[in-house]
């Protein structure tokens, strides 16, 4: 692992154990309700919200939206050490594990549990579809840590997930979305997607935040160095992610608060695969770390990373291409409020099965 050196800067321990998470993290499925319902309210107190909202547009999301969303990937992606890539790669079975799990494993599951269950409803199944494409790279960093799981191989994952997106997210949307459709003989009928249309968002909501992380970590370290950049400066920007996902969720809910409320229904069967997508994803992950006999650390990582989806990018991507008011957008909306109070769940069945089956000396 190589490091930044500073005349005050002593090289971190990857390896410590996770700091207590603030208030602010601890109670995060609160602060999402919130957002939702204040979202719903304000959807119904202005009525025209989005025509104001379509205004000024980055690509074809609306700017305050871009905005919500650019916030939300930047700390996250300025807290990954890619320094470290080097070092993890010589694991080569856990990282090729998670590769496989991610970028294979992932995509096929959430296609055939969106076919499986939503073939009535194609927006919703589209929109399920790019949230399985759109592997995680944000709040799998909050579950890791919580879960005791392995810092370092988590935020290489992360680094790596955040490449492989920009290169292979567009053509994976337009394999799964259009051509594997109809090679299984299956109605894609109102599917109408490129992969330029994917390749903008992915480019645009993921390759900026990514260049700027990257340009933040490196010009910080060499200026105050690794230690200032981890303890002071990183727990300052950390929050303005969840600011961001807020005021995501808040302009979103108000712009689909009428169909959520309208169709509740609707909403409870894009939640069924999700809850599915999960508990396959994350439990047969684990279950595979055990059979491998990977150390506990680096099994909840693989596993959380393998759980978990950045949903971040698939509503940007669904509302690039879809459109704000898209059934697409929709399911992306819902996905993180499935996504964490089950991945927050999964945090105590890690917590349990470490007991279980890591006994310590």
């Amino acid at each position: 692992m190589s490091t930044v050196h500073h005349p005050t800067a002593e090289p971190l321990d990857a390896t410590a154990a996770p700091s207590r998470l603030s208030t602010l993290d601890r109670l995060l499925p609160v602060w999402i309700g919130l957002a939702m319902v204040v979202g719903l309210a304000l959807g119904r107190i202005f009525p025209d919200l989005d025509n104001w909202l379509d205004r000024v547009k980055v690509d074809t999301v609306s700017l305050p939206i871009a905005i919500g969303l650019l916030l939300m990937m930047y700390p996250v992606l300025a807290k990954v050490t890619y320094s470290r890539l080097g070092h993890v790669v010589a694991d080569r079975r856990a990282l090729g594990l998670s590769l496989v799990l991610n970028w294979v494993v992932g995509p096929a599951v959430m296609f055939g549990l969106a076919w499986l269950m939503l073939p009535d409803l194609p927006e919703y199944r589209t929109g399920l579809i790019i949230v399985g494409l759109a592997r995680c790279i944000a709040m799998v960093l909050v579950w890791n840590d919580l879960a005791c799981g392995n810092r370092e191989l988590a935020a290489v994952l992360v680094a790596l997930n955040s490449i492989f997106q920009i290169l292979a997210f567009s053509i994976l949307g337009w394999f799964y979305l259009d051509v594997l459709p109809g090679w299984l003989g299956l109605d894609s009928k109102g599917i109408d997607i490129t992969v330029w249309d994917i390749a903008k968002s992915v480019l645009i909501f993921l390759g900026i935040p990514l260049l700027a992380g990257f340009l933040t970590r490196t010009v910080g370290e060499r200026a105050k160095g690794t230690e200032w950049y981890e303890r002071r400066f990183i727990p300052r920007i950390g929050p303005i992610a969840l600011y961001g996902l807020l005021f995501t969720i808040v302009i979103l809910f108000a712009l689909q608060g009428e169909r959520i409320t309208d169709q509740p229904l609707d909403v409870a069967r894009i939640a069924l695969p999700l809850l599915a997508y999960f508990a396959i994803m994350w439990f047969g992950t684990f279950a595979i770390g055990l059979r491998l006999h990977l150390p506990y650390d680096r099994n909840a990582s693989i596993a959380f990373t393998a759980a978990g989806n950045n949903f971040e990018l698939a509503i940007a991507v669904a509302i690039g291409v879809f459109g704000v008011a898209s059934g697409q957008a929709l399911a992306g909306v819902v996905g993180p409020l499935i996504e964490v109070p089950v991945l927050v769940g999964l945090v105590y069945v890690s917590l349990a099965a470490r007991r279980r089956y890591y006994p310590q000396p």
